[in-house]
């Protein structure tokens, strides 16, 4: 490859695409539409960020260097005047651990949504290259960034790390918010100072990365985290596996963020031509907060990172926490009669399905024999599609199709086919018997692709797959990989699960599919692109769900968050809650039922439907609207709430919830956010359950004196509540 000696280039990617020659320097500047990134793409010199942050005018990118820039190099290597941290590092075919890499060309190309730059990298002695990516979306304001590693070196070269990119923050008064949590505790959010040291967030599990700690974070620039006002730089690593997000602060006057594959463990070999590419990292600079960055993201998810995130959710009642695995023909049929009755859209049939030699009865067994127990559905799979044809819904199934059981004729038949290091006992997870497939293997893939695609074949009529995954990998061996490449298998694992996925999609590109890893352990942009929305958590609380859910709508928007109606004591806490409640919070996502409508009352199911009825008028505003956060649970306040408005501002949802039950407690009034401030809005209340009319049913306010005052919230101790009030609110505005 020819190194060009110098670059005399400026390009601008923008709405407005345009390339031009400079004379005065070599710098490639990167715009969307509310921010600047600015690159100096010397010849023969490394590259160098020069500016990150909010948009710049034409006339002030000439100004940045006389202003202060940043010159810290763009992708920095290990081992040649930086030894202290890096995005890179590599054992070259002689042993040297040392690489320096200096920019060799840059090109540009543009496509209908989106372009991007691409400048190529090479070592001053080696011949190891690197390309480094940036890609400016026209209509989202959203940069991803990414690498490509290419070896023409003699012999193999080591990969010891392989970062997607590093981006410096100017060290002051900056602060992180970033997820974190446990089974039936996801999405839970945290905010943090950086102070000296390191901060350290990553995810080992192998198969679920957003269970624990999440591949996301917002940094804000200015102080404190702000919900409307600041810059943030948000950030989110879009991998379905191992990762990392490190921060350095020393006594230079940079955080030094890095963000990629997690390495431990898992050095990657290139062969002489061999590439190696690593995932994007998708990062927003908004200057409205953190609610500004979360709107980026979400606008950005529904265009360009979500499955059909154009198409609206339907509503649904899944059968799980309802019968478990006492699955049946007879109950099936009962209870998409019933979700039908209440207006749903969609059933979704759970785990306790299949299995012919091993019948699926609990949670021991099973796993990979994908065929119909016809002693609990005697006339299959087609008959319960058709049946849900009958009621005018559709019809999903639960799979697991990454794991297996060692009590299956899957594992007796293919027991080289898990994961698991060779000539040790098999670590065996869920029920005592469940282990991980080795979706490296072709033969797997394969496989996996099979139960999709035979399930599809035998009832073309499904409309939804509710896909699981219930262990980590906990051994470390794989059958298929050769010795030598022992360390790549998270890798090649998650290699194998896009190759399947993409199959899956060009095959079947119009069904749903829910993205469930023991409840909310998949809920990441690496999986998305394929997926249509996440199991937020195993947990269906209502009042944990607030916590839960306020923290994923960070990143994640509400389009995506699958949220259900579940029966009470709750099922995981034991907590009991008004059903008003839980319809309330199940309505600031994707609305689905949890339960068994066998056990409702009459007036229950009446309630139920009525809120159905009430969700599918505001559907579009909550699943495609602008989110606003308004009064956060974590602030300990006693109130939680937030509202979505359509983007041309004449509709709006408010949600208004009490999550602390105190006597003598004194609740804020709650200021909305996001209206028009000339227009009148017309106030409905959704989800009533008889109580007199709120004082402000069907009058009209300005949008101006909504986001200045608010209206009052009656949060009084009601016996049929519990103390446990909510509200939501439907804001209408006036014809122009």
């Amino acid at each position: 490859m020819k190194r060009a000696a110098t670059i005399f280039m400026f390009i601008l990617l923008s709405a407005g695409v345009f390339a031009q020659v400079r004379t005065d320097g070599p710098v490639v500047a990167i715009d969307t539409k509310g921010m600047t990134v600015l690159l100096e793409a010397r010849g023969g010199e490394p590259l160098r960020y020069l500016y990150i942050g909010e948009r710049l005018d034409s006339a002030d990118v000439g100004a940045v260097p006389a202003a202060g820039a940043i010159r810290m190099d763009a992708y920095p290597a290990y081992g040649q005047g930086n030894i202290r941290s890096d995005a890179l590092a590599v054992t070259h075919w002689d042993g040297n651990m040392s690489t320096e890499m200096a920019v060799s060309s840059v090109s540009i190309e543009n496509s209908e949504d989106a372009s991007t730059a691409c400048i190529l990298l090479k070592d001053r002695i080696y011949d190891f290259y690197v390309k480094v990516f940036y890609k400016a979306f026209l209509d989202a304001d959203m940069v991803e960034t990414w690498t490509e590693l290419t070896s023409l070196e003699k012999k193999p070269v080591l990969l010891r790390r392989f970062d997607s990119a590093f981006l410096p923050l100017r060290t002051g008064n900056v602060w992180a918010s970033h997820l974190y949590g446990s089974w039936a505790n996801e999405g839970r959010l945290v905010q943090e100072p950086l102070e000296r040291g390191t901060l350290l967030i990553e995810n080992k599990d192998g198969v679920r990365n957003s269970q624990t700690s999440h591949s996301e974070i917002m940094f804000s620039l200015d102080g404190k985290p702000l919900e409307n006002a600041g810059t943030v730089l948000g950030a989110a690593l879009c991998y379905s596996g191992n990762f990392r997000l490190e921060v350095v602060t020393d006594d230079s006057d940079y955080h030094k963020f890095y963000a990629g594959i997690c390495p431990d463990n898992s050095s990657v070999s290139l062969g002489r031509g061999e590439s190696f590419r690593t995932p994007e990292l998708a990062f927003t600079v908004s200057g409205e907060g953190l609610g500004g960055a979360s709107r980026n993201f979400h606008d950005w998810a529904r265009a360009h990172r979500l499955a059909h995130g154009d198409r609206e959710r339907k509503i649904l009642l899944n059968s799980w926490e309802g019968v478990y695995f006492d699955v049946n023909e007879s109950g099936m049929a009962e209870m998409m009669s019933e979700i039908a009755g209440m207006g749903g859209e969609l059933f979704v049939m759970d785990d306790g399905w299949f299995g012919e030699k091993y019948p699926r009865v609990r949670d021991r067994s099973s796993l990979g024999d994908w065929k119909v127990d016809r002693n609990k559905l005697p006339h299959g799979l087609g008959w319960l599609v058709d049946e849900a044809d009958r009621n005018g819904i559709g019809f999903g199934i639960w799979i697991e199709p990454e794991m297996t059981n060692t009590v299956s004729e899957l594992y007796e038949a293919h027991p080289d086919w898990i994961i698991n290091a060779p000539g040790r006992d098999v670590v065996q997870g869920r029920g005592g018997t469940q282990a991980v497939l080795d979706l490296g293997n072709p033969a797997v893939q394969d496989y996996v692709f099979g139960i999709v695609d035979g399930l599809m074949k035998e009832c073309p009529g499904i409309d939804y797959i509710k896909w699981d995954a219930n262990m980590s990998v906990s051994s470390h061996g794989s059958s298929w990989l050769p010795a030598d490449r022992q360390s790549e298998l998270n890798i090649r694992y998650h290699q194998g699960f896009a190759a399947v996925c993409e199959r899956i999609r060009a095959a079947y590109p119009d069904i749903t599919i829910q993205a469930c890893a023991s409840g909310g352990g998949r809920a990441n942009y690496g999986v998305l692109p394929w997926f249509d929305e996440f199991w937020v958590s195993d947990n269906t609380d209502a009042l944990q769900r607030i916590y839960m859910q306020w923290g994923t709508s960070y990143f994640f928007p509400a389009i995506a968050m699958a949220s259900h109606i579940s029966a009470v004591p709750n099922h995981t806490v034991g907590r009991v809650t008004p059903l008003k409640f839980r319809i309330d919070v199940a309505m600031g996502g994707r609305l689905g039922l949890e339960l068994q409508p066998r056990d409702m009352t009459d007036a229950e199911k009446m309630q139920c439907r009525q809120a159905i009825a009430d969700y599918k008028k505001v559907r579009p505003v909550v699943q495609f609207g602008d989110l606003y956060r308004l009064v956060s649970p974590y602030d300990g306040l006693g109130v939680a709430s937030l509202m979505y408005c359509s983007k041309d501002k004449s509709q709006a949802v408010f949600y208004w919830y009490r999550t602390e039950n105190f006597y003598d407690s004194h609740l804020p009034r709650v200021k909305m956010a996001g209206l028009d401030p000339d227009r009148m809005y017309t106030v409905y209340e959704l989800d009533r359950i008889g109580e007199s009319a709120l004082p402000f049913e069907g009058r009209s306010f300005s949008g101006a004196f909504l986001m200045s005052s608010g209206l009052e919230m009656p949060g009084g101790f009601s016996g049929r509540l519990g103390g446990y009030s909510s509200r939501v609110l439907h804001l209408v505005a006036e014809p122009r």
